[in-house]
């Protein structure tokens, strides 16, 4: 079953506006945690992650090891 683009669009924003409302809340966290935070799919969390990223609300660090996401 195809899914039309606004309906795309719509998904990715309530799951950035969820993972503002939990990295608010929480403070940072590794995309991990985030991932299990957050009830939405990963490929969508991912996107939402981009959209917040271009957007400049949240910080993304990567150590050797992992990436932890923080509210700008």
């Amino acid at each position: 079953m195809a899914t039309d683009t606004a309906t795309c669009i719509s998904q990715i924003g309530e799951t950035a506006g969820q993972i503002w409302q939990t990295l608010h809340a929480r403070g940072t966290l590794t995309i991990p945690k985030l991932v299990k935070e957050i009830d939405a799919p990963r490929d969508i969390i991912m996107q939402a992650l981009g959209w917040l990223a271009r957007e400049g609300k949240i910080n993304i660090e990567e150590d050797s090891r992992t990436k932890t996401v923080s509210l700008r």
